[in-house]
This record gives structure tokens, C-alpha cells and sequence, in this order.
């Protein structure tokens, strides 16, 4: 199947599934990375705000650096905070907050130039943290010095609130997930509606309901309707213009062809079959033109109420053979195409069968993505040298009796406008012939 092929239902398929497993887990990944960045962008705001609140408690005298002993920030004067301060003069410590006297480790000393501060991602004894560093330089009436600030916050806060987050985005997720489906759903269902409808009105014409396509569709459609119509009408009035043609021809032959059987001429016997056969094919015409066997369009004929017309019409015609009948066909079972090719079909392969015929005739209809009919009788069978020959327009083997062979061509016209098949094989049951006609409706419906 090329991709032209592939049916819209699998196609909406395709997108529900590229939206739920491809672009849904995008989206989740893309809004916890810009979530993550922005819980690192507040603790680095936060961690200046400590800073800078630190550096305006600092109180640089003769003695050096001193700082209060409890200080404004709240999370560094608790053992347990996950924020730790510090301060330095060159490399020595000369302060350390309440919350980082536990510590165990040195912060990297990075340089950086006075009144610059340097934020990055650290890790000590295996632990990351967030670390802010600023040199200041404290300046006295007397002196001036350099001092190093350093901030520290453990990662473990912004996970835990990333963790959180996460939860909260997965429900989320989910229920866009869950609603997007059920959109996505409800919006298929409803753009597919004009092409059914569609469906629906060009059915309606196949089975002769109608003539055109009325419907109001949207503006994709207008095109193809309008296009449809065109074709329909077209095909209306080459289909009329066949029907005249054809009838008007032959008509103007019945009155010579009555002359001829009339004449002396007709007491002839092959000038007699002749003429038949001629009569026969120009009312196989004249029939063909009144119910427009080549439309485009064509219904469904049921098979059954055919056969049991054409069987009890023969049941009459050779009541002195007493056939046997047997007939294997559903209710179900149609004939797309015009009911009176399928009497012109199946008529003349029963009567011929009648013909060829010792006391049994059987009838079989299968269909499944193609409808098969088969008729097989008891008789002397058809040569399989001859099978061939027997479909050619006039042909007559001597087995069947006068005028088979206009039927046999009658049958394989038909079986051709419908781009059907004709077989001719020796019958499995009987032992006789057996023709099998096959259509194939799977690309029609």
C-alpha cells in the first residue's frame, strides 16, 4: 500500500499518536527544563538578596571583620537550613553563619574581580550545591581590605521542588493527554461528516435514487462536487444520445428484417436461422438501449429473485425434459449492475444448460470480495478445444441447439461492459460444462 493509499481513520491514527507519544513528552521534558532554570534563576536572586544583606552587616574596625552574632536572614542562623554563609579575608576564614558549622569542606576560592560576583554549579564531598561568590573591598578611616563572600545552597531543595513539580506536571499531562484525544476524536468525526454524506448521496445515485449531488459541503468539496455533477451529466446525455442512436437503428432494420422473413427468401432454413439470429441481437439492443446497461453508476440487483423468474420460465419452456433444478444462492447475494443484464446473463447460460442438458441443471452463487456464478448441467460437456471458439460472436457448437452461439456472444458482451470474466471447465459434479461468471466488487464498494 503507497502512502496515497493509506485510509484517513489510520492517518488521524497517525497524528493522535505522534501528539500523545512524540509531542506531548516534548512538551513535558521542554516545561521541566524551563522550570528547573527558573528555580536555579530564583535561587541565584535569592542567594544575592542574602548577600547583600549579609555585606550591610558587616562591620570593619581595627580589630578587622566583625559580624553580629545572630544576623537578619532567618536560614542562616538554623542548624538544619540548606543555605550556608561564610566569609573570608584572603584565605582565611573569618566568619562562618550558624548554619555551616557543621560543614566539613573548603568552598573553591574563585576569582573574580572586586564587586563582580561569580554564581555557578559546585560539588563538594559528593553533595551539589549553588554557590555565590563576591569579593567587596571594606574600607575604614585608617585601612582598606578585601573580603571574600561566599553563599551556599544545596541542590536538594531545587530537586525536591522539581520532584513536585513533575507530579504536578504528569496529572496535568495526563488530563491534556485524555482531553487532546477526546478533541482530536470529536474533531475528526466531525470534519469526516461532509465526506460521508458524500458517500452517502453518491450511493443514492447508484441505486437511482437520485440524479445529482444536492448536499452543501464545504468549500474543499465544492470542486469535487461540482465535478461530479458535470460528470453526471455528461454521461446522462451520452447515455441518451446512445439510447437514440441504437434505437433508431434498430428500428430502421425491424421493417427490412420483417420483408426478408416474410419473403421467399425465408423458407430457405440457414436463410431463417440467420435472420433469428439477426432479430435476436437487435433486440438484445434495443434492450441494452432502453436500460442503459454502460452507466457509470450502477445498483445492486439482488440474485435470487432472478434466478427463481428465470427457473420457473424454464420449469414452462422444457417441461417435457422434467429438469432438475438445484439452486444455491442467499438473499443477501446482489448483481451490481442492471437487473435486465443479469436475466440477458444468467437466461441464456441457464437455457443453454436446459439445452445441453440429459435431467439436471444446478446453480451456484458465492460472494465474498467478488460474486461468482456458476451453471453446470449433466450434459455431453463442451470440448476444451472448442471452449474458446464457443465465445466468439456466431459461433455454434453442434451439442446445443440453434442460436446458442448469439447467446454465448450476448453473455460475453455483458460479462465484458462489467469487466467480468467468463470460464468454460469441465462441471466437478455433473460431469458436463460448466460456465463461471466472476466480478470483482472490491474496489467498488
Amino acid at each position: 500500500m503507497v502512502a496515497s493509499q493509506i485510509p484517513l481513520k489510520v492517518r488521524q491514527g497517525f497524528i493522535l499518536v505522534f501528539v500523545l507519544l512524540v509531542a506531548l513528552p516534548i512538551l513535558f521534558f521542554s516545561i521541566g527544563k524551563a522550570y528547573y532554570a527558573s528555580l536555579v534563576e530564583a535561587t541565584e536572586k535569592t542567594l544575592e538578596a542574602h548577600l547583600y544583606s549579609l555585606i550591610s552587616e558587616v562591620d570593619f574596625t581595627e580589630r578587622g571583620i566583625v559580624m553580629p552574632s545572630t544576623i537578619l536572614t532567618p536560614e542562616l542562623n538554623r542548624l538544619n537550613s540548606d543555605t550556608y554563609a561564610m566569609v573570608y579575608r584572603g584565605d582565611l576564614p573569618v566568619w562562618y553563619s550558624e548554619s555551616a558549622t557543621n560543614i566539613n569542606f573548603i568552598p573553591d576560592n574563585f576569582e573574580a574581580p572586586a564587586g563582580s560576583a561569580d554564581f555557578r554549579r559546585v560539588e563538594y564531598n559528593n553533595t551539589v550545591y549553588w554557590q555565590l561568590t563576591l569579593t567587596v573591598i571594606l574600607e575604614n578611616i585608617d585601612q582598606s581590605e578585601h573580603a571574600r563572600f561566599i553563599l551556599l545552597k544545596r541542590n536538594d531543595a531545587l530537586l525536591r521542588l522539581m520532584d513536585g513539580f513533575k507530579q504536578t506536571l504528569v496529572n496535568w499531562m495526563y488530563v491534556m493527554g485524555v482531553a487532546i484525544a477526546a478533541l482530536m476524536a470529536i474533531g475528526f468525526v466531525w470534519s469526516a461528516r461532509p465526506l460521508q454524506r458524500l458517500d452517502k448521496e453518491i450511493k443514492a445515485i447508484e441505486s437511482g435514487d437520485n440524479q445529482q449531488i444536492k448536499g452543501l459541503y464545504p468549500v474543499e468539496l465544492q470542486t469535487i462536487k461540482a465535478d461530479l455533477n458535470l460528470l453526471l451529466e455528461s454521461q446522462q446525455r451520452q447515455k441518451e444520445r446512445y439510447r437514440a442512436s441504437l434505437s433508431d437503428l434498430a428500428h430502421a432494420l425491424k421493417t427490412p428484417l420483417a420483408v426478408l422473413k416474410s419473403s421467399p427468401l425465408a423458407n430457405d432454413a440457414d436463410a431463417q436461422e440467420q435472420l433469428d439470429r439477426i432479430n435476436v441481437m437487435i433486440e438484445h439492443q434495443l434492450k441494452r438501449a432502453a436500460t442503459g446497461a454502460s452507466d457509470t453508476w450502477k445498483k445492486q440487483t439482488h440474485i435470487k429473485p432472478v434466478i427463481d423468474s428465470i427457473l420457473s420460465a424454464m420449469s414452462k419452456v422444457y417441461r417435457d425434459k422434467d429438469i432438475i433444478f438445484t439452486c444455491e444462492v442467499t438473499e443477501k447475494d446482489y448483481f451490481l449492475g442492471d437487473k435486465t443484464d443479469l436475466m440477458e446473463l444468467l437466461g441464456n447460460l441457464i437455457d443453454n444448460a436446459c439445452k445441453a442438458c440429459r435431467s439436471q441443471v444446478d446453480i451456484k452463487v458465492k460472494q465474498n470480495k467478488k460474486l461468482t456464478l456458476s451453471i453446470s448441467d449433466d450434459g455431453p460437456g463442451v470440448p476444451e478445444h472448442k471452449r474458446e471458439s464457443l465465445l466468439t460472436r456466431g459461433t455454434r457448437l453442434d451439442t446445443y441447439e440453434s442460436g446458442h452461439g448469439v447467446g454465448m456472444a450476448i453473455v460475453s458482451d455483458l460479462v465484458n461492459s462489467y469487466n467480468g470474466t467468463l470460464t468454460i471447465k469441465d462441471a466437478e459434479k455433473l460431469a458436463g460444462a460448466e460456465f463461471i461468471l466472476e466480478f470483482n466488487y472490491n474496489d467498488k464498494k
